[in-house]
């Protein structure tokens, strides 16, 4: 069996995804508040290669910026409203640096599971950039990081930056070679969609040796569907709930 320190059972996906704006402080603080031990979120590099906490490749759906995150420097984005879209009462949230992140898991006690989200082009840079930043800033008294990602070449690079950062590897398609692409990165895990799990490939993670974590779970019903398939964690934009639900 792949060496896999425990995690939490429902790790925050983006923060809070569902409650505050996805991949901010504010929603990485309603994560905690609502009783979350571990958070995940995605980071990308500016143009200045400077990583922040980003989802998608253009700033259009989380800010009220527009264009491609990958040709604005951190200056730039800085300057962008990442709150207004989803509420005024998070009207001036700003679009977090990991380094900033970093800091406020470390005052609040909290696990991550760092996805790298890189650019298309900059798979290998935004690997090593962003795991280099996160073995240079994670705190000791906090459990030990995860990065993940869908990109195998980001995850060679984060291991060849950061050794010791243990690495999952992300599978958005049901078809994907998963024992290769794990095998490949040096993956401690195999991080699936939900609708994908079925009992044949939660025995094939489990025989193969790789804890099984499940995205995105919202729903008591999936939950207890997927641990009962042997997930060790699930990814939930509603960490508090899940909590509560499942007791």
């Amino acid at each position: 069996m792949i060496s896999f320190p425990a995690v939490p059972r429902v790790i925050g996906h983006r923060g809070s995804a569902r409650l505050a704006p996805e991949n901010t402080l504010a929603s990485i603080r309603r994560a905690h508040a609502d009783g979350a031990r571990w958070v995940e979120f995605d980071v990308k590099l500016t143009a200045d290669l400077v990583p922040i906490l980003m989802h998608d490749d253009t700033l259009d759906r989380t800010t009220n910026g527009t264009g491609l995150v990958a040709d604005l420097s951190l200056a730039r984005i800085a300057e962008l409203d990442a709150g207004s879209w989803w509420g005024p009462a998070y009207a001036g949230e700003r679009v977090p640096t990991f380094a900033a992140a970093l800091h406020l898991l470390s005052r609040l006690g909290l696990g991550a599971n760092v996805e790298i989200k890189a650019c298309p082009g900059f798979e290998v840079e935004t690997g090593r950039v962003v795991a280099t930043a996160l073995a240079n800033g994670w705190q000791a008294h906090l459990p030990p990081p995860l990065l993940s990602s869908f990109s195998p070449e980001a995850l060679e690079a984060a291991a060849e930056a950061a050794p010791l950062i243990r690495r999952g590897m992300l599978v958005h398609d049901r078809r994907a070679e998963w024992r290769e692409l794990a095998a490949r990165v040096g993956a401690i895990s195999v991080h699936i969609f939900h609708g994908f799990v079925t009992p044949e490939l939660a025995e094939a993670t489990a025989k193969a040796g790789y804890p099984l974590l499940a995205y995105t779970v919202n729903d008591a019903a999936t939950a207890r569907r997927m641990y009962g398939l042997g997930a060790c964690a699930l990814f939930s934009d509603v960490p508090g709930y899940l909590l509560t639900a499942l007791g």
